[in-house]
């Protein structure tokens, strides 16, 4: 008999708590520095592409999101310092779930995954992101692919040291809009985390 009522009970103590309204996309509250957002295929210092064209990311990827498509680097052609690159890479958002398991199985640390999650979109074809699209930005100092290898006379001179030169990937964690809600969260206080 006072089933009905115990329900009810949770309903009516939810009702006297203050409220918390987000006013997004207004007011955008940072992630976490660790959150798994959208997918960036990072950089050598000198503009050449990390990845190889393994295809590792794609066999990791539980929900068959990834596909590449590897070609063979030539001397006048060369995007990354290895024998391959990848000629087509792309990342169907539709399917993603964000795991991170891409991420973990990449040998070059090509791939990364930033806190932009802004990808909502009235075309499913613009959900299929390109490597185009998921490429790094030159930053100064870096020069357009292909080219041939600056950092080196062969493909180790680009994997010695590399822990402690990450290249392209640091600093490319965040969207413009986050960084700026990141900045205005640590002069608030809070530390820029949500």
């Amino acid at each position: 008999m006072f089933e009905p009522i115990k329900g009810f009970g949770v309903s009516l103590a939810n009702m006297f708590k203050p409220h918390v309204t987000e006013k997004y996309p207004e007011k955008m509250r940072p992630t976490a520095p660790r959150y798994h957002g959208r997918h960036i295929l990072n950089r050598h210092p000198d503009g050449l592409e990390k990845c190889v064209g393994c295809e590792l990311c794609a066999w990791a990827c539980p929900a068959d999101a990834i596909y590449v498509e590897g070609a063979d680097n030539t001397d006048e052609e060369r995007y990354s310092p290895g024998e391959r690159y990848a000629g087509t890479y792309q990342i169907n958002y539709l399917r993603c779930i964000f795991c991170g398991l891409c991420i973990e199985a990449c040998p070059t640390r090509s791939l990364t995954m930033s806190n932009e999650y802004e990808l909502a979109n009235d075309s499913r074809q613009d959900l299929i992101f390109t490597k185009e699209q998921l490429l790094a930005p030159l930053l100064p100092g870096m020069e357009q692919p292909p080219h041939p290898l600056r950092l080196g006379d062969d493909e180790q001179d680009y994997y010695v040291g590399a822990m402690q030169n990450p290249g392209a990937s640091a600093g490319a964690e965040y969207s413009p809009q986050q960084e700026s809600a990141r900045e205005t969260a640590a002069k608030q206080g809070n530390g820029g985390a949500a």
